[in-house]
């Protein structure tokens, strides 16, 4: 039985625990030596690790896919935890509890299941409700969809993600479809129908890998013939409702180069494609915050959002924050210096009003400065008138 997880671990524990190899690669180290490069992995996350001696040996045992036992310990590198690996073995998959390593959704599968049901019941364009009730309730997409992974790697990549990735879409798309006043039977039909073939593009969990038909025809594509096919079961179906709900499907990627053959040119296809890109970008955000284990109040950087986030909660106050004291004497000081300008302000008003009633003849007068060096003149004048008194009174 599986007791050591990966959340669980901190720097220098000693490793020895079930894993399942996610990624397993021969490398070459800058000394020209071989290392074995590993991601290793259980339900709580995945964990980068090295061996690096008898790579070779390992390779040629151990693939991607396989269960091992790996001892070890754990090492703090560039940020991010890391084991090095001592030895890894690969066991039978009869000794383990597969459970163990397969991260799930943490809402119920036949929950969320009527859930969306009940949104589509309630749409009120017929051809529409049909026509995704027909879908929803077929056998084999309906098994599918309740357990399938909506990715690899980057949002929602874990049991019952696909149907939790879609019902959380549904729940956007009721809401603000009445928020910007647009057709909520389209906007929900999007959600509903945008990502769904990636039943078909994505091989299930927990190993998830592209199939050839995800590789060669993709989730877009494929969601519209599947609308083409169980719309031809509906009699009567307009066709203008297909070719509008087609456009939403192939065009919610949002531009060309994201892998959309048409760009969204409707404001329902708009909405969807905003509303799948908003729902995709906060999973990714939750799951880089809850499985990172960089020391401090920052993730490592995220490569796929290309960022680092801040891991602590936002300041939120209930109650205004407490005021600081007043400091009595510094009040008292400073009005003290106040009173004292106030006192100085009279005697400066007095001085100028005497110079203003002292008569002319009796004022103080001083010689005035004029500019361009007039007053260093009439100086050097009555110098020179000196000097010749005195030479005169010589002679």
């Amino acid at each position: 039985m599986k007791e050591q997880f990966v959340t669980d671990l901190n720097v220098k524990d000693d490793v020895d625990s079930f894993f399942l190899v996610k990624h397993i690669a021969v490398m070459e180290a800058k000394d020209g030596k071989n290392y074995l490069n590993v991601v290793l992995a259980d339900s709580t996350g995945d964990l980068e690790s090295r061996k690096w001696h008898n790579a070779q040996e390992v390779a040629d045992v151990v693939t991607r896919g396989d269960y091992v036992r790996a001892t070890g310990k754990i090492n703090h590198f560039q940020g991010r935890l890391q084991l090095i690996i001592q030895t890894i073995s690969k066991i039978d998959h009869r000794e383990i509890d597969k459970s163990d390593f397969t991260p799930k959704s943490t809402s119920n599968a036949d929950l969320m299941m009527e859930e969306l049901l009940k949104y589509v019941a309630d749409l009120d364009d017929v051809y529409i409700r049909d026509l995704l009730q027909i879908i929803l309730f077929d056998t084999d997409i309906a098994r599918r969809l309740k357990c399938w992974y909506a990715g690899k790697n980057i949002h929602h990549a874990y049991e019952s993600g696909l149907l939790e990735h879609i019902l959380s879409c549904t729940r956007l798309a009721a809401h603000l479809s009445s928020v910007y006043k647009v057709n909520h039977n389209y906007v929900i039909a999007g959600a509903v129908l945008h990502d769904l073939c990636k039943i078909y593009e994505l091989s299930e969990g927990p190993l998830v890998d592209y199939t050839d038909e995800g590789k060669l025809i993709g989730h877009l594509i494929k969601a519209s013939e599947i609308v083409d096919h169980f719309a031809s079961k509906i009699r009567g179906f307009p066709a203008s409702i297909k070719v509008h709900l087609k456009h939403i499907i192939i065009s919610h990627h949002g531009e060309i180069e994201y892998g959309s053959p048409k760009v969204p040119q409707t404001a329902e296809a708009y909405l969807v494609h905003l509303i799948d890109m908003m729902d995709s970008k906060m999973n990714s955000v939750a799951k880089a915050i809850s499985t990172d284990r960089t020391i401090g109040r920052w993730t490592g950087m995220i490569k796929h959002l290309d960022c680092v986030l801040y891991k602590h909660e936002l300041p939120t106050h209930t109650e205004y924050l407490p005021e600081p004291e007043s400091k009595v004497p510094n009040v008292q000081k400073s009005s003290e210096v106040r009173g004292n300008a106030g006192d100085k302000a009279p005697e400066k008003m007095s001085e100028k009003n005497e110079a203003h009633e002292r008569p002319e003849g009796k004022s103080k007068t001083k010689p005035e400065k004029k500019k361009d060096g007039a007053l260093t003149y009439t100086m050097a004048r009555m110098l020179e008138g000196l000097k010749e008194n005195q030479s005169s009174d010589e002679e």
